[in-house]
Order: structure tokens, then sequence, then C-alpha cells
């Protein structure tokens, strides 16, 4: 009997561990803190945000379920590069909070146009699915967005207050 309350109490306290590990938001920025631009680092999976040319922050991403490569077209599952701006937020999105990238520019759109495609559209930073917030960090174990920057719930929150309209985002192979 001892050895059983022991071995659930270890269940117990494994299951919290890796709850607080997937949804703990480390290193909390400060409140009133405003970025003025995002790197994204594509083949590193990393965010960072900076403020005045520092690094203030950095977080593990998600991406496109087809990451090698800039995006070429709609429907081709890559995550751009280039320099963008946050043009906008969405708080009813499917995903947990979405902030908006200014993709496609109009060079994007016309090389898309020279091969007869569409550039593609709605490229967001992102949370998890919506219903699905309980995978928390875990979801960065594949790239899984049709071409979107996906953080964990948490995470976008903290992004959502930091990032103004307007935030250059630069997103690099």
């Amino acid at each position: 009997m001892k050895r059983t309350i022991i071995f659930a109490a270890l269940i117990l306290i494994c299951a919290l561990a890796i709850y607080l590990y997937a949804h703990h938001n480390w290193n909390l920025l400060p409140a009133g803190t405003t970025i003025d631009r995002i790197v994204v680092e594509k083949s590193a999976r990393r965010l960072s945000v900076f403020r005045n040319g520092n690094q203030i922050k950095t977080y593990r991403i998600a991406l496109g379920r087809n990451p090698l490569g800039a995006k070429q077209e709609e429907g081709d599952m890559k995550t751009p590069e280039g320099i963008y701006k946050i043009d906008g937020r969405n708080p009813q999105s499917s995903f947990h909070l979405a902030l908006h990238v200014s993709y496609p520019s109009d060079e994007d759109d016309k090389r898309a146009a020279a091969h007869g495609v569409s550039a593609g559209f709605d490229i967001m930073i992102h949370g998890i699915q919506n219903g699905r917030g309980w995978i928390g960090a875990f979801h960065r174990w594949n790239d899984w967005t049709a071409g979107c920057i996906a953080v964990t719930d948490e995470e976008i929150e903290e992004l959502w207050r930091v990032t103004p309209d307007g935030t250059t985002i630069e997103i690099r192979p």
C-alpha cells in the first residue's frame, strides 16, 4: 500500500512538472515593455525580439510544414523570407491570438505572378489552434503550420502585449 501511494505521488509530480514545462513562459517581459523589431531565424527555429537594437528575449517556434526555402506560392506550406511589418492583429483567430505579417510584398506578388500563381496571404505569428492549447511547448516537436510562425499560447499573449502594429519583422532562412 505504501509503495502504491509513493508511486502515485511520483506520477502526480511528474505530470505537474511536464505541465509546468509545457505552459510556463520563461523570463516574462515586464509590463510596459514594447519592442521595435522581430527577427525570425527559420533554420534555428528561433524568434527574437528587440528594443533599441538590443535583443531582449528569444522564443522557440514551429514553422510551415515545408520549412526549407522561401514561400513561393499559396499552399506550398513554406514560411516566407524577407522584411515585412506586423500590420494587424486578430483576436478571433482559429489559433490563440494572431499577429498579421504584411506578406506578400509587391516583390513577392510579382515573383508569383511571373510563375502564374498566387503568392498566398494570411501569414501570422500565432499560438496553438483553439481547443488544443493543452499541447503547450510540445507543439514545437514538428513544423505544423501552413506557413505561419507558431509559439505557445502563453508566448503569443506576451508578444501580443509588447508588439505594436508597424513593428518590423525580418524572416531569415
